[in-house]
């Protein structure tokens, strides 16, 4: 690979890298995100998990469904969220490993 070549895939790369994280800088989506690392989860599901109103998570899984972080199935009535990006998970596990408090045993 010539170093032009080298050079345009960093440049790609990191502009993608970037509006990953542009949408994981917000502590909403993020949470939203570590409860579905889990699996798959309804809106309600979702609700109850971050404490926030319907509108708000409905709000926020539509900018991450529209950046391609997640996808979801309906079943019925029921919606159901999964990552559908397999970048992000490994993001989170990360992330969770540095910040996130061991509970007490």
């Amino acid at each position: 690979m010539a170093v032009a070549e080298f050079s345009d895939a960093m440049d790609e790369a990191a502009d993608e890298a970037a509006e990953v994280l542009k949408v994981l800088s917000n502590p909403a989506r993020l949470r939203l995100l570590c409860a579905l690392v889990g699996g798959e989860r309804s809106v309600g599901e979702l609700e109850e998990a971050l404490g926030a109103s319907q509108s708000y998570v409905s709000g926020q899984l539509a900018r991450m469904r529209a950046e391609g972080l997640v996808s979801c199935d309906r079943d019925g009535r029921i919606i159901r969220y999964r990552i559908s990006d397999p970048r992000v998970e490994p993001i989170l596990e990360r992330l969770y490993d540095v910040f996130c408090p061991v509970p007490p045993a």
